[in-house]
C-alpha cells in the first residue's frame, strides 16, 4: 500500500468499520424512540433509577448551548475532519486506539446526523438514569444516547492511552 492512501490502510478500515457498526446502533435506537415514545413522555424500566425517555436536544453536552443545533453540527463536522487527519498522534496504530477513534468517530456521526436531518434538528437522547429522593424529587444524569456513550467511552481510551504512552516513556526516560 503507498503512503498516499492512509485511507486504505487497515487500522483505518477498522476505525471506519467500527464507525459504522456504532452509527447504525445510536441510529437504530432512536429510530425506535421516535416511533415508540411521544416527545418528553418516558417509559419507567427500574422505578426510582432508570427510564427510557424521549427527549430532543439542540444543544450540546447537558443541554449547554440549547438552540444553537446548526452551530454545534458545523463544530461537530469540523471536529470530524479535525479528529481523523489528527488520529495518528493518538496512536490511532494499535487495536486499543482503534477502538477508541471507531467509537468517538461513530458516535459523532450519528449525532451529526440528527443535527442535519431536516425531520429531526436536535438530537434525540432516550437514556435517563436517576435517583429518587424522599420528598425532594430527583437527582438525575442528563439524558443521554448509544452516540453519546460511544464519544465518552472513546474520548476515555484515548486519555488512558496517552496517559499511559507517557507514564511508559517518562519511566524509560529516568530509567526506573
Amino acid at each position: 500500500m503507498s503512503a498516499a492512501n492512509p485511507i486504505f490502510e487497515k487500522s483505518t478500515r477498522r476505525i471506519l468499520v467500527l464507525a459504522l457498526v456504532v452509527f447504525v446502533l445510536d441510529q437504530l435506537t432512536k429510530w425506535f424512540v421516535l416511533q415508540c415514545i411521544p416527545v418528553g413522555d418516558e417509559i419507567v424500566v427500574v422505578p426510582g433509577f432508570f427510564n427510557l425517555v424521549h427527549r430532543d436536544n439542540t444543544g450540546a453536552a447537558w443541554s449547554l448551548f440549547t438552540g444553537n443545533n446548526a452551530v454545534l453540527a458545523l463544530i461537530a463536522g469540523v471536529a470530524l475532519v479535525g479528529l481523523f487527519l489528527a488520529r495518528r498522534q493518538f496512536h490511532s496504530h494499535t487495536l486499543l486506539g482503534q477502538l477508541a477513534f471507531g467509537l468517538i468517530f461513530g458516535g459523532i456521526i450519528g449525532n451529526l446526523t440528527d443535527r442535519l436531518l431536516p425531520s429531526r434538528h436536535a438530537v434525540v437522547d432516550f437514556l435517563y438514569f436517576y435517583l429518587q429522593r424522599r420528598g425532594a424529587g430527583e437527582l438525575g444524569f442528563p439524558a443521554f444516547n448509544v452516540a453519546d456513550s460511544a464519544i465518552c467511552t472513546g474520548v476515555t481510551l484515548i486519555f488512558l492511552i496517552t496517559w499511559k504512552h507517557e507514564h511508559t516513556r517518562q519511566n524509560v526516560t529516568s530509567g526506573v
